[in-house]
């Protein structure tokens, strides 16, 4: 399983990121922070990194 990111950290990697066990999903920008969660305690796992043309 892919390491969990407190909210309010930057984003390390442009892409999809959720919180295990929700539906929910929300866009990061690289560097940016990370949005609150629903619950403390909670955390972001990306699922999906921005694919770029040149990559």
């Amino acid at each position: 399983m892919a390491k969990k990111i407190s909210p309010g950290t930057p984003a390390p990697s442009s892409g999809q990121y959720k919180v295990p066990g929700s539906k929910t999903e929300i866009t990061a920008i690289e560097g940016k922070p990370l949005p609150p969660t629903p619950k403390p305690g909670q955390g972001y796992v990306q699922v999906d990194k921005t694919k770029h043309k040149n990559d």
